[in-house]
C-alpha cells in the first residue's frame, strides 16, 4: 500500500494560517508521533490528512490519489480517525458507538459479525463492561476507551486491507495503565502493517511507542525523524519553552521537566 502523503499543504481559517507548507508521509507499518506546543497546528494537520479540513494550498495523496478523488465510503475503508473531541448526538450504548466504525462494512458483514468485532475492540480497550451502558453516563476516560474501540474495530473489519489509523490525543483522560494500553494497541497495528499517526503531548509515550516523531511549531514542521534523535533535550527545551532533561536507564529513556 502506498504512503499517506502531505505535499506542501496549507490550511487557513479566515486570515489565519493554521499550518503552512508541511510535507510528510506516513508509510504502512510506521508509527509517527506528532508533538508540539498547544495551538501549533497538530490537530489541523491530522484533520487535513484525514480529509476533514479543506486545504488552501498543496495536496494530500492516499494511494497516489488526491483525497478529493475518494468517496466518503472508500475513505472509511482506508483510514480510521479518532478526533480530539467526539460528539454523540443520540443516546447510543458503548457497543453501538464501537459499531459505528463498521458502517462502511455493513454490506458484507452480518449483524453478528459486527457485534463480534465491536465486542472484541471493546474488550481490547477494557471497555466491554460499558457495552450496554448509555455513552452519556460514562466518564471521560471511559468514553475515550469506547471511541478508541470504534476506530480499532474499523481497522480490524477487513484483514486484507490495512487502513491508516489517525489518532488525535488518544490518551487524553486515561489513567496511566490505559494510556499504555491504548498506545500498545496502536503499536500492534503498526507492527501488523498499518500506518499510525498519533498526536501526543506526553514525550515519554512518544519515546516508548513511536518509530518517528514530527515536531510542529507555529503551523510549521520544524523537525521530522527517528524518535531517539528527534527527541533531543535541547531542541525540546526550546520548543516547549521550559527545561527538559533526558534520563537513560537500562536502554530506556525518560523525559523530565524540572520547571
Amino acid at each position: 500500500m502506498s504512503p499517506l502523503q502531505a505535499i506542501g499543504i496549507e490550511v487557513r481559517a479566515r486570515d489565519k494560517v493554521l499550518v503552512r507548507d508541511i510535507s510528510l508521509d506516513l508509510a504502512p507499518g510506521d508509527f509517527l508521533a506528532v508533538i508540539g506546543p498547544n495551538g501549533a497546528g497538530k490537530s489541523t494537520l491530522l484533520g487535513a490528512l484525514a480529509g476533514d479540513r479543506p486545504l488552501t494550498a498543496g495536496e494530500v495523496l492516499l494511494a497516489d490519489q488526491p483525497l478529493a478523488h475518494w468517496t466518503k465510503a472508500d475513505l472509511a475503508h482506508r483510514r480510521a480517525v479518532l478526533p480530539q473531541n467526539s460528539t454523540v448526538a443520540f443516546d447510543f450504548t458503548g457497543r453501538q458507538i464501537a459499531s459505528l466504525g463498521l458502517l462502511a462494512h455493513r454490506n458484507r458483514l452480518s449483524d453478528r459479525q459486527i457485534a463480534t468485532l465491536a465486542d472484541q475492540a471493546l474488550a481490547e480497550t477494557e471497555a466491554l463492561a460499558f457495552a450496554d451502558r448509555p455513552f452519556a453516563v460514562l466518564s471521560g476516560g471511559e468514553r475515550q476507551r469506547v471511541q478508541l474501540a470504534r476506530v480499532l474495530a474499523q481497522c480490524d473489519a477487513d484483514p486484507d486491507r490495512q487502513p491508516f489509523l489517525l489518532l488525535d490525543e488518544p490518551i487524553t483522560g486515561l489513567d496511566l495503565a490505559h494510556q499504555h494500553a491504548a498506545l500498545a494497541s496502536a503499536r500492534r497495528r503498526a507492527d501488523r502493517g498499518l500506518g499510525v499517526l498519533a498526536v501526543l503531548h506526553d514525550l515519554n509515550m512518544a519515546a516508548r511507542y513511536a518509530d518517528r516523531v514530527a515536531i510542529i511549531e507555529n503551523g510549521r514542521l520544524t523537525a521530522l525523524g527517528p524518535t531517539r534523535s528527534t527527541l533531543d533535550p535541547e531542541r525540546l527545551s526550546a520548543v516547549f519553552a521550559t527545561q527538559i532533561v533526558r534520563l537513560e536507564v537500562a536502554g530506556a529513556i525518560a523525559f523530565l521537566s524540572p520547571g
